[in-house]
């Protein structure tokens, strides 16, 4: 089968053995949501999968923002809890191309929480499916990172943290960001400094200001300034999840190892236990379960 994880920024495609779920081809590009109109998605996915189709016999299943509204066609987003059956259960056809699948995604409507995702929801299923069980908690981090809840197969939970997003926000629009508009080298003694402000009296947003502050007064150098905004919003994130879920001692960290690394010592600062995941595997091994159940439909 053929596997596309299509995200707003990016395109991954995977040709996978089905019985070996080896990888045996894979392609990626910049072809996310923003570089196409949605009459292009067809084609685009033609172009890129074509030569592994064998006329269209080999499926593709997509995973990701490909199906929302802004995508190729709308999937369902389904109300928690959600099991991988009931997200087989409710594949979409993509319009345009034979024997080709949209996964839904998730949503949790209550009056007290309201929430949507597209695409970690299949990476959540494969984490634990690779890590031989069927309940625990993941961290997915991103620009709108991800904590999820799975019990006994299904997802029971779930909340979205804006992290990524408010930093490219706070770094490239706002006086204490300034002198983070260049690259710089991550630097860990700055993010532990911003990590050690999360949950201090005055807030994030006090926390935040400090960047202009200690880059003025307290020795904090224009190359540090990123990786110290970045220590704040995502201790801020470790620090309001782990109030928010009072019993959380281990979670499953789904990510690129570049993306892992800050969460980790953010993680491990906040005493919680990680099992390190590849979010690739991870697709891989959410969609492979799905389509298991489509196929048996």
């Amino acid at each position: 089968m053929i596997v596309i994880d299509w995200g707003t920024s990016n395109f991954r495609a995977f040709l996978v053995d089905t019985a070996s779920g080896d990888v045996l081809d894979s392609r990626r590009s910049a072809s996310g949501l923003r570089a196409l109109s949605q009459s292009e998605f067809p084609h685009y996915c033609a172009s890129q999968t074509d030569d592994w189709r064998e006329g269209g016999r080999v499926p593709i299943y997509l995973a990701g923002m490909v199906g929302s509204a802004r995508g190729w066609h709308e999937a369902p987003q389904l109300e928690l809890p959600v099991t991988a059956a009931d997200l087989a259960n409710n594949v979409v056809a993509a319009p345009g191309l034979d024997n080709v699948w949209i996964v839904p995604g998730v949503k949790q409507v209550m009056p007290e929480h309201v929430d949507v995702m597209r695409g970690e929801e299949v990476q959540a299923f494969g984490a634990l499916a690779l890590a031989g069980t069927d309940s625990g908690d993941c961290c997915l981090p991103g620009t709108h990172s991800k904590w999820a809840r799975l019990d006994a197969g299904r997802m029971v939970e779930f909340t979205t943290v804006m992290t990524g997003e408010l930093y490219h926000a706070v770094r490239f629009h706002t006086l204490p960001g300034e002198p983070a508009r260049d690259e710089s080298p991550f630097d860990e003694a700055a993010f532990r400094l911003g990590i050690s402000r999360a949950g201090r009296p005055g807030g994030v947003m006090h926390a935040l200001f400090e960047a202009r502050s200690r880059h003025l007064y307290a020795g904090l150098e224009a190359g540090q300034v990123g990786s110290f905004l970045s220590g704040v919003l995502i201790g801020e994130e470790v620090r309001a999840m782990r109030e928010a879920r009072p019993g959380l001692d281990t979670v499953r960290l789904i990510g690129a190892a570049s993306l892992r690394e800050s969460y980790t010592i953010a993680l491990d600062s906040a005493g919680i236990r990680i099992e390190a995941i590849d979010s690739d595997r991870a697709t891989l091994a959410g969609v492979a379960a799905i389509a298991a159940r489509h196929g048996q439909r």
